[in-house]
């Protein structure tokens, strides 16, 4: 009996077993529901790579800073009488910044105009002796010797009469200078000296004023970068703006644009050797004074053209860990439309505005591909998700795949 038990009992396992088994083949056949026919096509969209003009933007720190610095000191020696200004205020060119004890020069200026006069009758007095003896002279009542006398006393009058009226001007200019005036128009800094002080003359600073508008922006561009604007102007592949004047837009700390737009005007034929930058200056209006000196930024150098090169959605550039590829729709030798994986040397991000364009806003962040595309290619630019490996097969989810030249305004 116990014998039968136990080939009961093995029995009974066997049989357990065998319906287990037939639970997992079941479950892994219906896991992989088209094993025999391949996984399902992904539904995806392309951009069919058509080559256009695209803007070539820049976008670098920068510094700002006044048009001009200038130092504000009295050209004369005096006691400083009184401050015109409050620290920080907007002066414009001409008004009076500081005044010193004017008195002293006012009466210079009298005393060297009574010399003028002085001077002014001397030679009117020279002119008449000369009119009289040169009438004696003819009737010979009178010697040469006096004649030329009184030309020359004639002639040395003048001379008194220029340098009178030389230090009359000097004395006026004095007491403009007393009068201490803004030359520029600007933002005037803190005073250096109290009133009552004496001022021994342009040794003492007196203030400083900035100069606002225009600003100038200071930025730094590599050596690398140039050497490789340089080499894609010679091949064709970019045009630059005529004599380095590319336009400038300043990129604030909050992301907002300065509505102004300046343009270069100057560039270093100097490389810092530790930076390995050379300096570039752009000029920008600023006429309500929104811009200060020191402010950091960002510029954005524009006016640069890519030429015939290809643009594709950012989201469309992947990253393998050792370089950057694209999924491109092709057939493959058995005719399946699959998703092929096509790696790509990329370029410099563009930005497309989508209202100033009737596109769609597939393209508004592109990348540029300086190699491993071709004209006529379709790049997969959604429904990556659903793509597990190259060679996976992939149909269009809409009937007709886009261009680039419907994605992405051109850039002229």
């Amino acid at each position: 009996m116990a014998f039968n038990f136990s080939s009961q009992r093995l029995a009974k396992k066997l049989l357990i077993l065998s319906y287990i088994s037939v639970l997992m083949v079941g479950c892994s056949e219906q896991s992989q529901p088209n094993a025999h026919g391949g996984m399902p096509p992904a539904n995806v969209s392309v951009i069919t790579m058509t080559p256009q003009n695209v803007p070539f933007t820049l976008e670098l720190p920068a510094t700002l800073s006044g048009s001009k610095e200038i130092e504000i000191r009295a050209r004369v020696a005096g006691i400083l009488e009184s401050r015109n200004f409050n620290e920080g205020d907007r002066i414009e060119a001409g008004e009076s910044l500081f005044t010193l004890d004017l008195k002293p020069f006012e009466l210079d200026v009298a005393l060297n105009r009574a010399d003028e006069k002085a001077a002014v009758a001397r030679l009117e007095r020279a002119e008449r002796e000369v009119k009289r003896l040169k009438a004696l002279r003819k009737e010979k009542t009178v010697s040469q010797r006096d004649y030329d006398d009184a030309v020359s006393n004639f002639d040395i009058s003048q001379a008194d009469l220029l340098a009178a009226q030389t230090k009359l001007r000097e004395a006026e200019l004095n007491l403009q200078y007393a009068k201490v005036n803004s030359p520029v128009s600007g933002i005037v800094g803190r005073e250096r000296v109290s009133e009552g002080t004496f001022i021994p003359g342009p040794e003492i600073l007196l203030t400083e004023m900035t100069q606002l508008d225009p600003v100038r922006v200071r930025f730094g561009l590599s050596e690398r970068e140039q050497l490789a604007m340089r080499q894609d102007e010679a091949s064709g592949k970019l045009s630059l703006p005529q004599d380095g004047h590319w336009q400038t837009r300043i990129k604030l700390q909050d992301g907002s644009f300065y509505p102004i737009i300046g343009v270069v005007n100057f560039r270093d034929v100097r490389i810092n050797t530790q930076t390995g930058t050379s300096e570039l200056q752009a000029v920008v209006a600023n006429p309500d004074f929104k811009l200060r000196p020191g402010q950091f930024v960002r510029v954005l150098l524009e006016g640069a053209v890519r030429k015939n090169t290809f643009v594709v959605p950012q989201r469309a550039v992947l990253d393998s860990g050792t370089g950057k590829y694209v999924y491109v729709m092709v057939k493959n030798e058995q005719g399946q439309t699959i998703a092929k994986q096509a790696p790509v040397s990329v370029g410099e991000w563009v930005q497309f505005d989508p209202k100033q364009s009737s596109s769609t806003p597939d393209i508004e962040n592109g990348w540029i591909i300086r190699e491993g595309l071709k004209e006529g290619d379709q790049v997969i630019v959604d429904g990556l998700v659903k793509i597990f490996f190259p060679g996976a097969p992939v149909t269009l989810a809409s009937s007709a795949p886009a261009s680039t030249e419907q994605h992405a305004q051109r850039g002229e």
